[in-house]
This record gives C-alpha cells, sequence and structure tokens, in this order.
C-alpha cells in the first residue's frame, strides 16, 4: 500500500498585481507556461494579490479619524488613520498594546490590525491594503474563471497570514475557500485501536493554507500562487467562515 503523498509548487510569472488586473488569467497562463492545471489541483492564492486586483486600497488623506482611533492609537502608536481604518474594519477590539491592535474582523475572525497592511504595497506611505471584501466569494470566482479558461475543476484557497496568542511565529490560515470543505469533523472516526473520537476537527483548509506559505513566503520571494497536487482534499462547498469559533464557545474572549 502506498504511503499518501502531494506535490507543491509555486507558479512562477505571475506579475505585480493592479487594480482591474484578472488574475485568473494570469494564474492560467503562468501555469500553461510551468505545469498547466489538472483536475483535482488546489490554487492556493495570497489575500494581498486578491485584494489588489478588486482595488481594496484606501488613501490615508481621505481617512476622518474619530476619537475612539485617537485613543487606540495612542495605546498603540500607530498612525491614528490607520487605526481608523483598523476599527472600520473591526466588529471590536479584543486587545490593544504598542504596535498592534488586535481585532474581530467583520468577518468574524480574530487578528492583528484587521489583517491591513502596508507591506510589498506600492506608494505604502500614501495607502495602506485591506483585505478582500468577500474572500469566499471572490475564491468562488476564481475557481469559476480558471474552470473556464483551462476546462479543469479545481479547489481554491485564498490565504492570509495571523499570529497565535500563545506561539511565536506567523502561519498561513484561510479566509476564503471554494471547491472544498474548510473544516473536517473527525468525531465518531476510530483511532488505530478502534477507539471512536470525540472531539476531533480538522481545520483542513488552513493546514492546506499553511503548506503553500512554506513556498509563497511573506517578503520579497514573489511567488503569491502556489499549486498542490495529488492532494486527496475532502471536497464539497465549505467556508472560510466554517472554522470561526463562536464566542460562546471561545474560553479567552
Amino acid at each position: 500500500m502506498n504511503a499518501p503523498s502531494f506535490t507543491a509548487f509555486a507558479l512562477p510569472g505571475i506579475p505585480l498585481i493592479d487594480v482591474g488586473d484578472s488574475l485568473a488569467e494570469w494564474i492560467a497562463q503562468a501555469a500553461a507556461a510551468h505545469a498547466p492545471l489538472a483536475d483535482g489541483d488546489v490554487v492556493v492564492v495570497s489575500s494581498k494579490v486578491v485584494s489588489k486586483a478588486e482595488g481594496r486600497y484606501a488613501r490615508l488623506a481621505d481617512v476622518q479619524v474619530s476619537a475612539e482611533a485617537e485613543h487606540f492609537a495612542q495605546i498603540s502608536g500607530k498612525d491614528p488613520r490607520v487605526v481608523q481604518l483598523i476599527l472600520d474594519e473591526s466588529r471590536g477590539v479584543s486587545r490593544a498594546a504598542f504596535g498592534v491592535l488586535v481585532t474581530e474582523h467583520r468577518l468574524g475572525f480574530v487578528s492583528a490590525n484587521a489583517g491591513i497592511d502596508q507591506s510589498n504595497v506600492e506608494h505604502s506611505d500614501e495607502r495602506v491594503l485591506l483585505l478582500p471584501l468577500d474572500p469566499d466569494a471572490s475564491a468562488d470566482a476564481l475557481r469559476a474563471q480558471l474552470k473556464m479558461l483551462t476546462g479543469c475543476e479545481v479547489a481554491v484557497v485564498i490565504s492570509d497570514t495571523h499570529g497565535r496568542p500563545f506561539r511565536f511565529g506567523n502561519v498561513g490560515v484561510a479566509i476564503g475557500v471554494s471547491g472544498m470543505q474548510a473544516l473536517v469533523d473527525l468525531r465518531g472516526r476510530p483511532d488505530l485501536f478502534g477507539r471512536a473520537m470525540l472531539i476531533a476537527q480538522q481545520g483542513y483548509a488552513d493546514l492546506v493554507a499553511s503548506a503553500a506559505h512554506l513556498l509563497c513566503g511573506e517578503a520579497d520571494e514573489g511567488y503569491p500562487v502556489v499549486v498542490l497536487r495529488g492532494l486527496n482534499f475532502p471536497r464539497g462547498e465549505g467556508r472560510a467562515a466554517d472554522l470561526n469559533r463562536p464566542p460562546e464557545k471561545d474560553l479567552y474572549r
């Protein structure tokens, strides 16, 4: 019996993405030149290039700063305009300390600075980049466009990087999912000794995003698209929201 395996490769040739660019066309072209997409591939795309294509920029000069933003700017040492954008993208502030604001994002997850970023953003002294408005919808659209362009049935994961409250270092997480289950419930399945698992749930889409982040990186690597091939992933129509733990089940909020 063969042990399970899969391969992962970054797609070279993706240019710096600008507003209105067709990500699907660039992905299809890059794949055709390097390794054509195949049925069953998982295409992991950095949220940053999705946001750029969708024009999710905010000009700092246009931001009206509230008293609440001024308050958190004093605590965090951040630009009050950036703080205002963080608050606008959030349902509430979880923690505030120098250098960071931890918030519950409007999409339901908890992260630093509401995912707002200035790294790898052109003219970052004048503008910042917000996360996609609806990453699940963006993943659906990319998947449909790739099907039209290549004829292949693929799954799409839109990834971002999050820190973790009790461990150093960022990891990749899924903020948009299409064509696979995001959360896999293993409860009731037997372990090696026949004992039924009682609480095991697998954040499958997050595992996929983190695997891809080993290749795409966060700095100047320049590989925003990674393909996982041969992965026996759970098919389905999962949503990234499936991974969010509701407050009533959260022991720390």
